[in-house]
């Protein structure tokens, strides 16, 4: 339900300038957020079976072929986490990555929810044109976590079974 009525170009102004601070604003909490709060074994970031341990998103949607030309939040703030480039083999780098991956994945899903807002400053025919846009931005991002995350998990497992078998020699 249209609330305020701007004209054209100011609800167009209210808009962009609204998802800008909107998304900054989760992304900014999300940030704050303690790392003991990612868990990916907590229900929300758990791998489901259906995912096929992330294939599934590879096999749907391509998404080795695209996920490169994401961009990377971690410029964003002082102290993030690049999940571009990281050692595979440390074991610390690894475990940052798969909370950072659920971190991302929450302020992505977070991203979605106030598209409802703009109904406030626009007529109602744009409301599902932005929960169209929230998606566009933030389902590859979501996608893109929840096929790194099993991967890099897989990888520590196997890390952690070479060295229990150095351990064992």
């Amino acid at each position: 339900m249209q609330l305020v009525f701007l004209g054209r170009i100011g609800t167009a102004a209210v808009i962009a300038v609204g998802w800008a601070v909107l998304q900054s604003g989760i992304s900014l909490i999300c940030f704050h957020m303690p790392d003991r709060w990612f868990k990916p074994s907590s229900r929300l970031f758990r791998t489901r079976k259906w995912e096929k341990d992330g294939e599934l998103y590879n096999t749907v949607f391509g998404i080795r072929r695209w996920k490169k030309h994401l961009p990377d939040g971690a410029k964003t703030y002082k102290g993030g986490f690049s999940k571009k480039h990281i050692d595979t083999s440390s074991r610390e780098a690894l475990e940052k990555f798969v909370i950072e991956s659920c971190r991302a994945e929450l302020a992505h899903l977070l991203a979605i929810v106030p598209f409802w807002v703009f109904g406030f400053f626009a007529p109602p025919v744009v409301i599902p044109l932005m929960f169209a846009y929230a998606l566009l931005v933030n389902l590859p991002c979501m996608i893109a976590q929840r096929y790194n995350r099993p991967r890099v998990i897989k990888h520590l497992e196997r890390l952690d079974r070479r060295a229990r078998r150095h351990t064992d020699e």
